[in-house]
């Protein structure tokens, strides 16, 4: 007799600060893309950080992004790194429009029409009601 298992669970994002990185997580929850800036050079970054890593200072504050961006770098992933990653799917490196860079994936798009430097905008995954990813999709 053979039984079927339940499918693997998700693997959920889990910040290795979560204090550092929480407004960017309660932000995405509210589906708004919050950015780390700097006070002292008013320049912004990401991944969030302590300091700036432009000018070291401490000051730093959360701003909406404009959500504004565009695809720099990717790749289309044909081998999951765990069963509960359906694929293939686009694994980008995204620039904002405030100059920062951040990894997410790119959908609402066939994988083969992804380009460098195709116009994006935001989308907002609601994993669970405590998590929500931000993606981006073809503007």
């Amino acid at each position: 007799m053979t039984t079927q298992s339940a499918p693997p669970a998700r693997v959920l994002p889990r910040p290795l600060n979560e204090e550092l990185s929480k407004p960017y997580w309660e932000g995405a929850k509210r589906h708004e893309l919050l950015l780390p800036r700097c006070r002292r050079c008013n320049r912004c970054h990401f991944y969030p950080r302590e300091f700036c890593p432009h000018c070291f200072s401490p000051e730093i504050e959360w701003v909406p992004a404009t959500g504004q961006a565009r695809v720099y770098s990717y790749t289309i992933v044909h081998q999951p790194p765990h069963p509960s990653f359906e694929v293939p799917y686009v694994y980008a490196i995204v620039q904002l429009a405030e100059g920062v860079m951040m990894p997410s994936n790119i959908v609402d798009c066939e994988p083969s029409d992804v380009r460098i430097d195709m116009p994006l905008s935001p989308v907002f995954e609601d994993i669970t009601p405590e998590w929500t990813l931000v993606k981006f999709k073809p503007a």
